[in-house]
């Protein structure tokens, strides 16, 4: 059990160190998606997607560890934010996709406070 929460506890370190980056690349995505398109923001925002997907996979391996004490994560907020992105994602529509990505931002930074908060 103690190997669990360290190795959670690691994976969210890594997580904080990564999410600052994430978030700074999504308001920039946000951007280029909003009507400043450039060559390669499709590109950006396949690896936007991927970066998402990953952290979403460690906030899932450790949400025990993230709500510990009080929620600090609303999953079922965070999920229906995930499946607005998806949904848009599918359309290929630029606005739709950057608003689902702007409505989802605050998810990460609490996400990021989260984290911050259970490895402190």
């Amino acid at each position: 059990m103690e190997d669990n929460r360290a190795e959670q506890k690691e994976a969210l370190e890594t997580l904080v160190e990564f999410n600052g980056r994430l978030v700074k690349n999504m308001n920039i995505i946000i951007k280029e998606l909003s009507g400043e398109r450039l060559d390669d923001t499709d590109k950006f925002l396949k690896s936007i997607i991927d970066a998402i997907n990953w952290e979403v996979q460690v906030m899932n391996g450790t949400m025990e560890l993230l709500n510990e004490g009080k929620d600090r994560i609303d999953k079922e907020m965070f999920n229906s934010k995930i499946m607005e992105l998806s949904a848009a994602l599918k359309e290929k529509n630029d606005a739709k996709q950057a608003q689902a990505i702007k409505n989802l931002l605050p998810e990460f930074e609490k996400l990021e406070t989260a984290a911050k908060e259970v490895t402190a």
